[in-house]
């Protein structure tokens, strides 16, 4: 067995070629939120990851082998639900007040400007639809929201991008003007699978 013991988040600082010629592993989520775990990688070999206690494994970090051997994780496709806001029976606020809701019910949650995604679960399904809101299945890697100590590095990343001058607070308000001010363009697209679906209940 392959040790694995360190992690290089989004694999920053390495070269483009290391990073694609590195063999890759294919995690759900269920097993990148631990910190200590037996996986196969894509070359066949066995890898056992020993990282320290609280780390989070996400979707385009490089795992490194203690013979300095690269791994590159990929976010394994799994069953989630996609809520988006309806554009008919609600309003993109109630996508706002959903993410609320399920905060405060502790739910992992993957945020995007048009929808959220969360791990299946029947009565939140239909929590959810009754608020006005469509909920569709789908097969797609979960990359849920850390707690500010799991998610700084990526939260971090984010900002590289193009917002600069936002160093803390500044995150949460540019996440809540895009779910605010960017559902009108979005949901056209979104909102025909499986809308008559869950409004005819």
């Amino acid at each position: 067995m392959l040790i694995v013991n360190k992690l290089i988040p989004q694999a920053r600082g390495l070269a483009a070629a290391l990073v694609k010629r590195a063999p890759s592993v294919e995690l759900g989520w269920d097993q990148r939120q631990k910190s200590r775990f037996d996986a196969a990688d894509s070359s066949g070999r066995v890898i056992g990851v020993f990282l320290p206690r609280g780390s989070v494994v996400r979707g385009g970090d490089m795992l490194v082998a203690e013979d300095g051997s690269l791994i590159a994780v990929r976010a394994a496709p799994q069953p989630v639900l996609v809520v988006r806001a309806c554009p008919e029976h609600g309003s993109p606020l109630d996508l706002l007040r959903a993410t609320y809701h399920l905060a405060n019910r502790h739910v992992p949650l993957e945020l995007q400007a048009d929808h959220l995604k969360l791990e299946p679960d029947p009565v939140l399904a239909e929590m959810l639809r009754g608020r006005h809101l469509i909920v569709s299945e789908a097969l797609a890697a979960f990359e849920p929201e850390g707690g500010a100590y799991a998610a700084a590095p990526h939260a971090h990343a984010g900002h590289d991008h193009g917002h600069a001058h936002d160093h803390g607070h500044g995150h949460g308000h540019g996440d809540h003007h895009d779910a605010a001010h960017g559902h009108a363009h979005d949901h056209d697209h979104g909102s025909d699978h499986g809308h008559d679906h869950h409004h005819d209940h």
